[in-house]
């Protein structure tokens, strides 16, 4: 049954409006804001989000709007969906009309430009007085909106606050595990991003099944001895926000982050691709930042290093692959 609980989603982006949804059929009461108020007035009058959610109709119950002062009146949870290098200005601008004591839930992925951030710190950094979760899996917006099935991992190191972002968010077709290693399940979500902007360049040089496959598995390898390094445990990227994510990420027509693997590899510029993008590739931001904290852990991270080169050091991304092949043999655990 409904707890009828007052949410407010802070960003109005495709995930944002999806995770809207899921929460509004889970009988909660929903306030959907949002930092661009054209395109929320647009979406307050055709009810559709047609910049980053297109043939998607938003619930009628659900409240969207500029304002917010009166959306997050009252509400004792905050989802907290804006991209992740944007979320640290986000706060600042807003914070005096955020609930201070709330649960915040981080939905965005990656790390910060300079901090090395992850999302979770931000909001911390931010609103110290509040509760932290974390949510991730592999759930593209596109489907979820549709109400097709999705399981996702809700992490927090307080248990109970992990269940209780599981009770809130769970439904018949969006089911809701619950970690206790909010760092691992961050970790993953960040990395994976990067790895399928690799996977995205091998499809888009024709290198087909064996190498996507080597691809993510390697990454995953590199995704577990970073969160590993960073106190979070293996197991974490076994699971829904590693591989699960990974898995979905590296192949589906909806990623961004594979399309603009798919485009350098075309030849286009990064600028190009960027430019002509309305919504965020995380991936790009957090592999600008990830080679910087991998040498601060003493992490290797060959396939992060050879996407970083190819996306802002001008390296044919052949060349990358042909680097990757050529490493020094070792042991697979390696």
């Amino acid at each position: 049954m409904s707890c009828g609980r007052p949410v407010l989603v802070l960003g109005a982006g495709g995930w944002g409006t999806a995770l809207s949804m899921v929460l509004e059929q889970a009988g909660h009461d929903v306030r959907l804001w949002g930092h661009d108020a054209r395109n929320v007035l647009e979406l307050m009058k055709t009810r559709e989000n047609t910049k980053y959610l297109p043939g998607v109709r938003l619930p009628e119950a659900i409240r969207v709007g500029p304002d917010l002062k009166a959306l997050a009146e009252g509400a004792g949870v905050v989802l907290s969906v804006v991209p992740t290098q944007f979320l640290r200005s986000v706060l600042a601008s807003c914070r005096e009309h955020l609930p201070p004591r709330a649960l915040y839930v981080a939905c965005s992925k990656g790390f910060e430009r300079g901090t090395l951030d992850l999302p979770s710190r931000i909001l911390a950094s931010a609103m110290p007085a509040m509760r932290t979760a974390v949510l991730s899996g592999p759930s593209h917006a596109e489907e979820v909106a549709r109400g097709l099935p999705a399981a996702v991992v809700a992490g927090s190191s307080e248990p109970g606050l992990a269940q209780e972002a599981q009770r809130l968010l769970q439904g018949p077709r969006f089911r809701v595990y619950t970690s206790s290693d909010p760092v691992g399940v961050e970790v993953a979500g960040a990395v994976k991003n990067v790895i399928a902007l690799a996977a995205g360049i091998s499809d888009g040089l024709g290198f087909g099944d064996n190498s996507r496959a080597a691809l993510l598995t390697r990454g995953l390898r590199e995704m577990t001895r970073l969160g590993t390094a960073l106190g979070a445990r293996p197991e974490t990227f076994a699971g829904l926000a590693g591989m699960g994510d990974l898995i979905a990420t590296c192949t589906s027509r909806h990623s961004r982050n594979h399309a603009v693997g798919l485009r350098i590899a075309a030849g286009e510029t990064l600028d190009a691709v960027l430019g002509s993008m309305s919504k965020v590739a995380e991936g790009v931001d957090t592999s600008r930042a990830l080679p910087t904290l991998a040498s601060r852990l003493g992490v290797s991270m060959p396939i992060t290093q050879e996407v970083h080169a190819v996306l802002f050091q001008s390296k044919p991304p052949r060349e990358a692959v042909e680097a990757l092949m050529a490493r020094e043999t070792r042991d697979e655990a390696g």
